[in-house]
């Protein structure tokens, strides 16, 4: 069974996408950037605070299907500089403290509106 995971907390999809789509108990989220869903603008700052509001989306996202992040059992992120690499770990130390899930992590050319990191994350129950 497949459904589509909505909520206003996160910022509205910018394409045809939905924001997550749970599939026999996984949970995949689509790539979320540092929108503030509140006001649909962008937030600005560094890395830190950039990676910091994707992680906010995520976790509203993950709240909407029931699920926490210790339900996560992967993540990608996807930098613009991977000189920012270490300050990214840090805010993801924050919500992955014991146990953390697989990960993958890529310098990308270009990410959507000129942001600076994209997080894409599966959660299982």
């Amino acid at each position: 069974m497949r459904k589509i995971i909505f909520t206003e907390k996160a910022p509205k999809a910018i394409g045809p996408y939905s924001q997550a789509v749970e599939a026999n108990g996984t949970l995949y989220i689509s790539g979320q950037i540092p929108i503030d869903p509140a006001t649909g603008k962008l937030v600005e700052g560094d890395i830190t605070k950039t990676t910091e509001q994707v992680f906010k989306n995520i976790s509203a996202i993950l709240e909407e299907a029931g699920y926490t992040f210790q339900n996560v059992v992967k993540y990608t992120c996807l930098l613009k500089n991977m000189d920012n690499f270490a300050a990214m770990n840090e805010v993801c130390k924050k919500y992955y403290p014991e146990n953390p899930p697989a990960r993958a992590a890529y310098e990308v050319a270009k990410l959507p509106m000129g942001v600076d990191i994209e997080i894409e994350t599966i959660a299982m129950m």
